[in-house]
């Protein structure tokens, strides 16, 4: 049994100590996590009282990366909070002299405002995003004060919150809150020239993949190399172009192996910038899968063939962190603990995952869609949907160099939206889909899952009936080649079906708790799930193999996606219990999730 353990974190120790960017790492990062000083700010006045500058006020002491909602934080205050400050002396390493210092952020919940020595570095907004600041003019010898202020308001409908409650108690789908910094916190050192990114491409088909780097302030006859390495043969291949240029560079695989959930094999990539002699400025370890996903008609497929997508919906809460994993092996345990009951992937749900969980999933052959924490938007206010777009932009150029994400998900459930602002909501996610191609040509846009589509490369419905019988008989006559025999939920605001694949992307979600059955007329509060109660754990397989068979036996459907993963908090409908215990027996479920279409 593999439960979800609490951190070990002392006060000495670096909780989270991995490195935050597995697919863009230098030699010289320095961990910030740890235990920093804390205040609260319930009247927004921190600035005006000269916080940024007079640190007499910080009187807690939290654990970072943790938010102050959580036990592992130390706080584990679970109201509303306003704004939260956060304090610590940084030294910056003597063998960085001469190099930029870049302070990085995983991501902070939601308006985060940062000083160093009493000076502004700058300002980020976004609850999911990573970002940085280049603080080199602001340092001094010696130690140096860091200051963030991360301003919060759950309830004002501009700013995506995902599942975090507006209301002080957790309800049905909706759980606790995360204010402040909630992902990794790090110093990285880099040279004036520099590599700032490498967007990279994988071509199956072609053999090789296909580099577009992006230098920093190149100088005279600089050169930027890229060198392929197999993890087991060595070097394979390298490729050289002036680091001015702004032409794609192809770097050829010799014997290309695939990257698949069955062999998901990563190739080692070493990006280098070059002086005129040769000498290395600036060097980056970064990997990449070769592998293709594409659509035909209304099937996924995956290295030129078909693939049938078996999803689980995981939304990444933990019970001691909230939206944080307490350890990186907890990253790669959900993963595992999906893939021993037969799902080949996860729909990300209403969440920006770190990107320590992407390199899990690349490493274990994990299937994904790249979703958003859309929730809590009001599509009649503007700054609502710029907020949306602002970030989205970020988490898409962030995160799609991937393998394991198969497509872009940038909205949920928006019937909300389309009924409140019709107009709104419809250009909205039109210019979200045309934007997220823009950015990512080379994987599917699904507009929105569930309920109300614009435009999307992929058609889905969410359906929690919980009668096998009446759930097959909605789907009986849908016929991809005559798209007027689908199921449209809202058929009256919603695009109509043309063909894509169709994908259930979420059904089931049983309601089943593992230590006993709620007496009728409980509290929801304290647990809650879709459907009639099961009377006992019989009927929960009996519902979990036939809604899962109607779907995999339809030769019309493209997929599903079972709700869901864990319990979190009330909601009481996983495979595994909100601590990551077991509540049913792997192998029945491994044989009904994984029967062949």
């Amino acid at each position: 049994m593999n439960t979800c353990p609490q951190s070990s974190s002392s006060p000495d120790s670096v909780p989270r100590s991995e490195h935050p960017r597995p697919q863009f790492r230098r030699d010289a990062w320095l961990n910030l996590n740890g235990r920093w000083n804390f205040a609260f700010d319930f009247g927004g006045s921190g600035e005006e009282r000269g916080w940024p500058e007079d640190l007499s006020g910080f009187e807690e002491k939290i654990l970072v990366p943790f938010c102050p909602e959580s036990t592992l934080s130390g706080i584990g205050h679970t109201d509303f909070m306003r704004a939260v400050w956060y304090h610590r002396e940084i030294g910056i390493p003597e063998n960085w002299a001469g190099r930029d210092v870049r302070l990085h952020f995983g991501a902070v919940d939601y308006d985060c405002t940062v000083w160093i020595n009493g000076r502004e570095a700058g300002r980020h907004r976004g609850a999911g995003s990573s970002f940085y600041f280049d603080i080199t003019p602001l340092l001094k010898n010696g130690e140096n004060q860091l200051v963030v202020r991360a301003e919060d308001d759950a309830r004002s409908r501009e700013r995506p919150q995902g599942k975090q409650c507006p209301e002080f108690v957790s309800r049905t789908c909706h759980y606790t809150r995360t204010t402040g910094i909630w992902q990794t916190v790090w110093l990285e050192a880099l040279p004036a020239s520099h590599i700032e990114s490498v967007r990279v491409v994988p071509d199956l088909d072609g053999g090789c993949f296909v580099l577009s780097p992006l230098v920093a302030a190149p100088r005279g006859q600089q050169r930027f190399r890229a060198v392929i390495s197999d993890p087991d043969a060595g070097e394979l291949a390298s490729a050289v172009q002036p680091a001015t240029s702004t032409a794609p560079l192809r770097l050829s695989v010799p014997d290309p192996r695939p990257w698949s959930p069955s062999d998901p094999w990563l190739y080692d990539l070493r990006f280098e910038l070059l002086d005129p002699g040769g000498e290395v400025i600036d060097r980056v370890q970064s990997y990449a899968g070769l592998r293709k996903i594409h659509i035909e008609g209304n099937r996924f497929f995956l290295n030129n063939e078909p693939l049938f997508l078996r999803f689980v919906l995981d939304q990444g809460f933990y019970p001691d962190g909230i939206w944080t994993a307490p350890s990186d092996a907890e990253l790669k345990a959900d993963i595992e603990r999906s893939l021993a009951v037969g799902f080949n992937g996860a729909r990300l749900h209403q969440k920006v995952f770190e990107e320590r969980f992407h390199y899990w999933a690349d490493r274990l052959g994990y299937l994904t869609w790249g979703e958003f924490h859309d929730w809590g938007l009001d599509y009649r206010k503007p700054q609502a949907l710029l907020n949306h777009q602002c970030e989205w932009t970020e988490v898409v150029l962030r995160d799609m160099n991937h393998p394991s994400i198969l497509a872009w998900t940038p909205f949920n459930e928006t019937m909300g939206g389309a009924r409140e602002a019709p107009e709104a909501h419809r250009q909205a996610l039109a210019a979200v889909y045309d934007l997220t191609r823009a950015l990512d040509p080379a994987r599917p846009c699904h507009d929105t899952s569930g309920h109300v589509h614009v435009k999307t490369d992929i058609f889905s419905i969410h359906d929690y009936e919980q009668d096998p019988a009446k759930f097959a008989l909605r789907y009986k006559d849908l016929d991809p080649a005559n798209p007027e025999t689908a199921p449209v939920t809202e058929p009256e605001r919603s695009a109509p079906y043309t063909g894509q694949p169709y994908v259930v992307a979420e059904y089931g979600g049983t309601w089943w708790d593992a230590a006993a059955v709620p007496a009728p007329g409980d509290d929801q509060q304290k647990s809650w799930g879709y459907g009639q109660r099961p009377d006992d754990i019989e009927e929960v397989y009996h519902r979990i193999e036939e809604l899962t068979a109607a779907l995999i036996r339809h030769p019309g459907i493209a997929g599903f996606c079972y709700t869901q993963l864990t319990d979190v908090e009330q909601e009481q409908n996983g495979i595994y219990t909100y601590d990551r215990r077991e509540k049913f027996d792997r192998a029945r479920l491994k044989k009904a999730f994984s029967r062949i279409p």
